[in-house]
């Protein structure tokens, strides 16, 4: 790519630094501004990435006519503001998952983007991960046949703090916008919409959501089984099976560097010769061996290593967007967003779980 785009970030906490760092490798890609609620904030984070100008406002980031392309990595309850503060000035948009509050706040987003013909993105990087495009490869190849079955989790533990984005109900806090996102969004990229969703969850003491379990039909009889918790550690796997074998994408899922590859070695038999090996099972002292064969133990482990932090490529993927004149990623379409904020509001809806302030 022979251009270079400027790029200007709202937000300076955690997630803003390790964007930051992703970008510094995209050689077309030039971090020019940042913007803060604080004159100190933009300060210390320009000076700790050596970003040209820093803002003590996000509207006077939005305005800076030598920024391009804004990033929003400020709170979930702040993401449609920002993304639409961003929009009216003009700018591309690539905003952090999960992408609003809820489905309206979304369509209110692209409708805006639609509406001046501007690019947006919702930032599931996981996505362009090389692990994740090769998952994809192989499903569209076949190489497990049908997916039929996920079963994915994200759990870890955070320090509980009641004022913190991760326990506040008025930041959008609980595990469902923060970790939960990352299955349900690979859940969507697997098997699409789902027809039937049942969910249960954990309400905290600041009444947001600890812990999720979380089951999702889809067309075809696909069942997704999906875990999501902020009170505890838990495998943070991802495994994706069919007829004839499964893939794992190894933990943690949502920045793997490495899949696997387990193939049914009996994929593919007619059901007499089938029926004939479950009573030879039945016969034989060495049940276990013949297992391994109807399990599936045959496979590979498949390497897929990236450099840095993984972040450059969904940068990467809002710049090959722009270059082609695209103003959305075939990725990660609006569409796609669209129902995944649903689902997400579905699953809410079935705990009482409201945001305050949040449009119902």
């Amino acid at each position: 790519m022979s251009a270079s785009y400027r790029w200007g970030i709202i937000g300076t906490g955690g997630i803003a630094r390790a964007f930051a760092k992703g970008l510094s490798l995209l050689p077309e890609a030039k971090l020019v501004a940042v913007g803060s609620r604080t004159r100190a904030a933009a300060d210390r984070f320009a000076q700790d990435f050596r970003v040209p100008r820093a803002h003590a406002s996000y509207e006077d980031l939005a305005a800076d006519p030598e920024v391009d392309i804004v990033y929003v990595a400020t709170p979930h309850i702040l993401h449609r503001e920002n993304s639409l503060l961003a929009l009216r000035h003009g700018k591309a948009v690539l905003c952090e998952k999960a992408f609003t509050i809820n489905a309206a706040e979304a369509a209110e987003v692209f409708a805006l983007a639609r509406g001046k013909g501007l690019f947006v993105m919702e930032a599931m990087w996981t996505r362009f991960l090389p692990a994740i495009v090769k998952v994809r490869e192989m499903l569209a190849a076949g190489a497990i046949g049908e997916p039929r079955w996920l079963q994915a989790d994200f759990g870890f533990r955070a320090p509980f703090n009641p004022q913190s984005r991760i326990f506040a109900p008025e930041l959008g806090g609980g595990a469902l916008l923060d970790v939960g996102i990352y299955p349900v969004s690979l859940a969507s990229m697997v098997f699409g919409r789902p027809t039937n969703i049942s969910a249960k969850a954990r309400l905290g003491s600041t009444g947001v959501d600890e812990q999720d379990a979380i089951i999702l039909s889809h067309d075809g009889g696909a069942l997704a089984a999906l875990n999501a918790c902020v009170t505890m550690t838990t495998p943070t796997e991802a495994v994706i099976a069919g007829e004839k074998g499964l893939l794992t994408i190894q933990a943690p899922f949502f920045r793997s560097r490495r899949i696997s590859l387990g193939l049914n070695k009996l994929a593919g038999l007619s059901e007499k010769r089938m029926t004939r090996l479950r009573r030879a099972a039945r016969m034989i002292p060495a049940v276990s061996r013949l297992r391994g064969r109807l399990e599936g133990r045959g496979g590979r482990s498949i390497r897929a290593p990236y450099p840095g932090n993984g972040l450059q490529y969904e940068a990467a993927e809002v710049m090959r967007c722009l270059h082609d004149g695209l103003t959305e990623s075939p990725v990660m379409p609006w569409a796609e967003t669209l129902a995944i904020m649903e689902t997400m509001d579905a699953i809410r809806a079935q705990w009482g779980l409201v945001y305050p302030g949040e449009k119902r």
